[in-house]
C-alpha cells in the first residue's frame, strides 16, 4: 500500500487499525502478554537486555527503560552518550536525557547537564521529585546535587583525546559539529503499558548550551498507551521542527502501521527541510497493539528488537532508496 493511501482508509475506518504490514513491521495482533522492546543502533541490544532483566526482576516499565539506557551511558566506548560522549567546542561534556510514562504522561528531562554520567537517573528524579518537566544547565546540576547524586568525571580518556585532535585541526574552536547516534528505547510490558527514554551527549563540538530533540517531549520521544510509543535519532534540529516522535504516534493513532507513520514523518521532514532528503533522521516505534516498526532517511541505521525474550539487531532500509524504487514502478 502506498504510504499515503492509509489516510483515506483511516478516515473511513475511524480509529480502527489498518490490517497492513510494512518492510520492518511485525504482525499487528495483540501482544497477549508479550514484552516488546525496541531501541536505536546496535548498542541498543545491551539496553534491551537490561530493560528486560529489570522487568523480570520485578521492576516497573519506567524502571526498565531507565536501566536500559543506562547501559550506554556507562560505556566509554560509545561516543554519543554518557561517559564516552564527545564534548562541546569548549571541551565540556553536556548531557541530555528524558523519560516518559505513556499511561500517566508524566515525564522528566534534563538538558546540558554537566558532571553526571547518568543523566537519565536525574531525568527520572525530575519526574518523581519535581513539579517541573524539564531542568537545564546549572539548574539541572543543582537539582542533581540536591537529590544526592555524586559529581563524576564525564570526560573519558577517549573523548579527551578526540577533543585534542579536533582542537588541533580547529585552533579557534569553531569547527563544525557532528554526530547523531542517540540511544532511544521504547518498551511495552505484558499489560500493554508503554514507556520511553532517550539519552545523548548531543552533537560533538556543539556550541555550549545546544539542545537537540532527544530530551524534548514530542520531539525525541513520546508515549501514549492508547496509541503507541516512538523515539528518534538523527539531526535534532530537523526532527524538532516537525515534532517527530509525536507525529509518528499521532499517525499510529489514526490507524497507520509504525512504518507508514514513520514514512509520513520522514516525508514531512524531507519536504520541510531546506536540505531535503539530505538529513539524518531515524525512528523506532511500537503501536498500541504491539506492532513494531523502524525507518530511516539514510542507509546505515539499525534497530535492536526484542520479542519473546530474543533480541535481534536489524538493518533498516533507507527511506530514500525505498521511495525512489516506489516512484519507478
Amino acid at each position: 500500500m502506498h504510504r499515503r493511501d492509509f489516510l483515506l482508509r483511516g478516515a473511513a475506518a475511524g480509529a480502527g487499525f489498518l490490517a497492513s504490514t510494512g518492510l520492518q513491521g511485525q504482525s499487528p495482533t495483540p501482544t497477549n502478554g508479550e514484552v516488546v522492546v525496541i531501541s536505536t543502533w546496535p548498542f541498543g541490544k545491551a539496553a534491551n537486555a537490561a530493560a528486560l532483566e529489570t522487568l523480570q526482576s520485578g521492576g516497573s516499565a519506567l524502571d526498565a527503560v531507565e536501566k536500559g539506557v543506562m547501559t550506554a551511558e556507562a560505556d566509554p566506548s560509545i561516543q554519543s552518550v554518557g561517559y564516552g560522549g564527545l564534548p562541546n567546542r569548549s571541551g565540556v561534556v553536556e548531557l541530555d536525557a528524558a523519560i516518559q510514562d505513556g499511561r500517566t504522561f508524566e515525564s522528566g528531562a534534563v538538558c546540558s547537564l554537566q558532571g553526571y554520567r547518568h543523566p537519565i537517573k536525574v531525568a527520572r528524579a525530575v519526574l518523581d521529585q519535581s513539579p517541573h518537566l524539564v531542568l537545564v544547565g546549572a539548574g539541572a546540576r543543582e537539582f542533581a546535587t540536591d537529590q544526592g547524586f555524586p559529581i563524576e568525571e564525564t570526560l573519558s580518556e577517549g573523548a579527551r583525546e578526540a577533543y585534542r585532535k579536533w582542537r588541533k585541526k580547529h585552533p579557534d574552536g569553531k569547527g563544525p559539529a557532528s554526530g547523531h547516534d542517540t540511544l532511544g528505547l521504547v518498551l511495552m510490558n505484558s499489560d500493554g503499558h508503554i514507556c520511553v527514554a532517550c539519552t545523548t551527549s548531543g552533537l560533538a563540538w556543539k556550541h555550549p548550551g545546544r539542545v537537540g530533540d532527544s530530551p524534548l517531549l514530542g520531539h525525541g520521544l513520546y508515549a501514549d498507551d492508547e496509541a503507541g510509543g516512538c523515539v528518534a535519532t538523527g539531526d535534532g534540529e530537523e526532527i524538532t521542527r516537525v515534532c517527530g516522535s509525536f507525529l509518528v504516534v499521532e499517525w499510529m493513532r489514526k490507524g497507520a502501521t509504525p512504518e507508514e507513520a514513520i514514512d509520513e514523518t520522514l516525508d514531512r521532514i524531507a519536504r520541510r527541510s531546506p536540505r531535503g532528503r539530505d538529513v539524518h533522521a531515524s525512528f523506532v516505534a511500537i503501536r498500541a497493539d504491539g506492532m513494531t516498526g523502524a525507518g530511516s532517511m539514510r542507509k546505515g541505521f539499525h534497530q535492536a528488537l526484542t520479542r519473546n525474550g530474543k533480541t535481534e539487531v536489524l538493518s533498516v532500509p533507507a527511506f530514500v532508496d525505498r521511495t525512489t524504487d516506489e516512484n519507478k514502478r
